[in-house]
C-alpha cells in the first residue's frame, strides 16, 4: 500500500472544477434542447447558457491564462497544468457550441415559425423589406455608427463583451471592424407587415446595409460577428491557494497587460485564411480562437420580445402570501410567538421589504443591521433602510464592495447609505462577506428585544423572482444573541464572535461540519442511524470530499444535491459507493443550501449562505443557522426530500459526468420538485 499516493492519483479522487462547470452548463442546454419545454423559456436558457460561458471565460479561463505567464517553479507548487486545462475547457466548449447552434437552428426556429415567429435574415428579406431597412437605418441608427479601424501599425481594441462586424478590405488587406450590438438599443427590429411576427437581428440588418456602402459594396455573407471576451481579475483566493502564494503570484504578474482577451468568439463559416489573418491582426494566439455561430451576445435573447402571449412562456406561478404575513399584521408579534419560515420566489420576497419598511416607521426600533452582497440597480429594501435613518434609527449596513461585476451598484449604494446617514461598512482585505443575514433590535415591555433574518439568497428584489432560496426568521435569544455578535465583528473585526448556536466562517463552520459528519461515521459503526444528506450550490472542499469519502467507506449513505460543480466522485467502487448526487435545473435557479445529519436518530438540520467550497468555510464570512423550532424544520425537511425525490428535472452525476436525468422507478409517480414545492406551499 502506498503511504503516499502520486499526485496523479490523488487527482483522480476529485473531478477539476472547471470541466465540471462546463457539464453544469450542458445540463443548462439540457433545458434548451427539451421539447416539453415553452419555446421562448427554451430561447431563453440558451441565453443563460450564453451568458454563463461568458463569464467563465472572463473568469476562470482568464485565470489559466494568466497563470500560463507565472514562473514555472510557482506553478508547480499550484499542482496546476494550464495548458492542458485550456485545452480539454476549449475541446468540450467547442462541443456544447455546435450542439447550441444545432439547437437553435434546427429546434428552436422551426418551433417560433410553427407559432408564427420569425427572425429573418438578410437573404430572405422582400424588395420592400430592404428598402425599409435601409430607410430604417439612415433614421435610426446611422448617426451613432462609426467604423473601427485599426491604428497604424497598431491593433484595434475591442471592447469586453461586445459584438463586432468585420470585413476584410479587398484593396488595402486591412480589416474593417463596426461595433454591432452596441450600435442600436434593440437586439431585434420588428420588420413591418401583418399575419406574422417577424423579426430582423441587428446584425443582419447591419450586414444588408453595409453590403451596399459606396466603397465597400461587400457581399452580406463576406462580413462576419467576432466578440472578445476579456479578463477579470485573477481569483486565486477562491481556489483554496494559501495567501503567501496568491501575493506571490499576484507580484510575478505586476506587468502583466491588463484586460488581456481570453476568447475571439468568432463565425465559424469563415475561411480559414481569413481566420488567421484576422488573429495576427488582433494578436491573439490559436487558443484564444473559439468557432461560434452567426451571431453572439446570445444572452440579449432573454429579452426577446413575446408577441404571442403566455402559450410560448411557462405558465405563470405568482409569488404567494406568506399565510403568516396576513395583510396589516405585525411580524414582530408574530415572532414573538414563533418562528417563520419562507421561501422565494414561490413566496413574495416583497413581504420581507414590508417587515422592513414596517420597521423603518416603527418608533420602537432602535437599530437595523444588515449585510448586503448584492443590491438590485432599483431596491425597494434600500430605499426603506434610508427611510429608517431618516427616523433615527441607528442602521449599520455592511456593503460588500468585491461582489463581482456588481461592484460598482454596490458602491453606488453604500454613497447613498452614507449621505443619509447610515453607517456602512465595506469590504475586508481578504475576507467577503457572503453571509444574507438581518437583525432588528426594538423595544419590548421595556427592554430591547432582538429579530433576525437568515437567508440562503441576497437581499435583492430582481433575483428573488428567479432564485430558488429560503429564510428563516426569528426572535429566539440564542439565535439572534449570536447574530449580534457576528455584526460586532463586522463593525469591529478584532471582537471575534463568540458562538453558541450558529456556523460562522471562518471561525466555527469548517469544525463544526467535520464533527457532525465524524459523529455520523461513529453512529453507523456503532449501528445507530446515520446518514448526510447536503444541498449545496457547488461542492469543491477537498477537505469535506474527503470527509464524504470516508463516511462512505464506513456505510454512512450520504445523499447530495448539488446545482452547478462537484468536485467529489459518487459511485466509484472503494471509494464512494455509499455517495448519490443529484442536480436539479428547472425554471428557477437553485439556491438554497441545507444540510442534514441524521445524528442517531435525532435529526440535525442547518441552512444557510455557505456552500463547501474551500472559500465559504475558511475566506468568507459565512452563516449557518440551526433549525429547532419543530414546524418550521418539518417544513424545511419536506422541501428537501421533495427536492430528493424530483424525478423530472433532476440529473444524476455519476462518475461518467454524462448528465443522464434521473428516471422514476417503477411505479413511483412523477415529481418536478419546484412545482411541487408550489402546490405544497399554496396548501398552507
Amino acid at each position: 500500500m502506498e503511504k503516499h499516493p502520486t499526485p496523479e492519483k490523488q487527482q483522480s479522487r476529485y473531478r477539476h472544477r472547471d470541466i465540471d462547470w462546463l457539464r453544469f452548463n450542458e445540463r443548462v442546454l439540457q433545458e434548451a434542447e427539451d421539447p416539453d419545454v415553452p419555446v421562448f423559456e427554451r430561447l431563453r436558457f440558451l441565453a443563460i447558457f450564453s451568458s454563463n460561458l461568458d463569464e467563465f471565460f472572463r473568469v476562470r479561463v482568464s485565470k489559466l491564462r494568466q497563470l500560463k505567464q507565472v514562473d514555472k517553479h510557482l506553478r508547480k507548487r499550484l499542482s496546476m497544468r494550464p495548458n492542458k486545462t485550456l485545452k480539454a475547457i476549449l475541446s468540450e466548449v467547442h462541443r456544447q457550441q455546435e450542439a447550441f447552434g444545432r439547437i437553435y437552428r434546427e429546434s428552436i426556429l422551426p418551433a417560433l415559425e410553427e407559432r408564427d415567429v420569425y427572425l429573418v435574415d438578410h437573404r430572405e428579406l422582400s424588395p420592400g423589406d430592404r428598402e425599409w431597412a435601409g430607410q430604417f437605418f439612415w433614421e435610426e441608427i446611422a448617426g451613432d455608427f462609426h467604423m473601427k479601424l485599426s491604428p497604424s501599425g497598431g491593433k484595434p481594441f475591442l471592447g469586453d463583451g461586445d459584438s463586432y462586424l468585420v470585413l476584410r478590405d479587398p484593396d488595402s488587406a486591412q480589416w474593417l471592424y463596426f461595433p454591432a450590438t452596441t450600435a442600436f438599443p434593440k437586439r431585434f427590429v420588428p420588420l413591418p407587415g401583418s399575419g406574422v411576427y417577424r423579426f430582423q437581428i441587428l446584425e443582419d440588418l447591419l450586414k444588408l446595409v453595409l453590403s451596399g456602402l459606396s466603397g465597400l459594396e461587400a457581399d452580406p455573407d463576406g462580413i462576419y460577428s467576432i466578440k472578445i471576451s476579456r479578463d477579470a481579475e485573477l481569483y486565486l483566493d477562491e481556489d483554496g491557494v494559501e495567501q503567501s502564494l496568491v501575493e506571490e503570484i499576484q507580484r510575478s504578474l505586476k506587468k502583466r497587460s491588463r484586460g488581456q482577451p481570453t476568447r475571439l468568439l468568432y463565425d465559424a463559416r469563415m475561411p480559414d485564411i481569413l481566420v488567421k489573418s484576422l488573429r495576427q491582426d488582433l494578436g491573439l494566439g490559436r487558443l484564444d480562437l473559439v468557432p461560434g455561430g452567426q451571431y453572439h451576445n446570445f444572452s440579449d435573447f432573454m429579452n426577446f420580445p413575446n408577441p404571442a402571449g403566455d402559450s410560448l412562456e411557462y405558465r405563470p406561478m405568482p409569488p404567494l402570501r406568506h399565510p403568516q404575513f396576513a395583510p396589516g399584521s405585525n411580524l414582530f408579534e408574530v415572532l414573538d410567538r414563533e418562528d417563520v419560515l419562507i421561501h422565494f420566489p414561490y413566496q413574495d420576497f416583497g413581504q420581507i421589504i414590508s417587515w422592513v419598511e414596517q420597521a423603518a416607521a416603527d418608533p420602537r426600533v432602535r437599530s437595523i443591521d444588515i449585510s448586503l452582497y448584492r443590491i438590485a440597480s432599483e431596491s425597494r429594501l434600500a430605499r426603506a433602510l434610508i427611510e429608517a435613518t431618516r427616523r433615527g434609527v441607528a442602521v449599520s449596513i455592511f456593503v460588500e464592495a468585491k461582489a463581482r461585476f456588481d461592484e460598482e451598484n454596490n458602491l453606488e449604494w453604500g454613497k447613498a447609505f452614507e449621505k443619509h446617514g447610515a453607517r456602512v461598512i465595506y469590504s475586508f482585505p481578504n475576507l467577503k462577506v457572503h453571509s444574507k443575514v438581518l437583525l432588528i433590535s426594538r423595544e419590548s415591555n421595556g427592554s430591547h428585544r432582538r429579530y433576525a433574518y437568515f437567508g440562503t439568497g441576497n437581499f435583492n428584489e430582481k433575483t428573488a423572482r428567479i432564485y430558488a432560496d429560503h429564510a428563516l426568521l426569528t426572535a429566539r435569544e440564542d439565535l439572534t444573541s449570536d447574530l449580534e455578535a457576528v455584526f460586532n465583528f463586522l463593525k469591529d473585526t478584532r471582537r471575534e464572535p463568540v458562538l453558541k448556536k450558529l456556523l460562522v466562517s471562518p471561525f466555527n463552520t469548517r469544525a463544526k461540519f467535520t464533527e457532525m459528519v465524524r459523529r455520523e461515521i461513529r453512529n453507523a459503526a456503532d449501528g445507530l442511524p446515520a446518514g448526510i444528506t447536503a444541498k449545496m450550490n457547488s461542492l469543491e472542499d477537498r477537505g469535506m470530499i474527503d470527509l464524504l469519502y470516508e463516511a462512505s467507506a464506513a456505510g454512512v449513505p450520504v445523499r447530495l444535491l448539488v446545482r452547478g460543480f462537484c468536485c467529489l466522485l459518487p459511485g466509484v467502487p472503494g471509494l464512494s459507493d455509499q455517495i448519490f448526487v443529484t442536480s436539479v435545473v428547472d425554471r428557477f435557479l437553485e439556491h438554497g443550501r441545507i444540510y442534514r445529519f441524521e445524528n442517531g436518530g435525532n435529526p440535525r438540520l442547518y441552512m444557510g449562505s455557505a456552500d463547501w467550497m474551500t472559500r465559504n468555510l475558511d475566506r468568507r464570512v459565512e452563516v449557518l443557522v440551526p433549525v429547532h423550532s419543530t414546524g418550521v424544520f418539518e417544513e424545511l425537511n419536506r422541501v428537501l426530500e421533495i427536492q430528493l425525490a424530483d424525478n423530472v428535472k433532476a440529473r444524476i452525476q455519476d462518475a461518467d459526468g454524462k448528465n443522464p436525468y434521473r428516471p422514476p422507478k417503477p411505479g413511483e409517480p412523477l415529481v418536478r420538485s419546484q412545482y411541487a414545492i408550489y402546490n405544497m406551499l399554496r396548501e398552507l
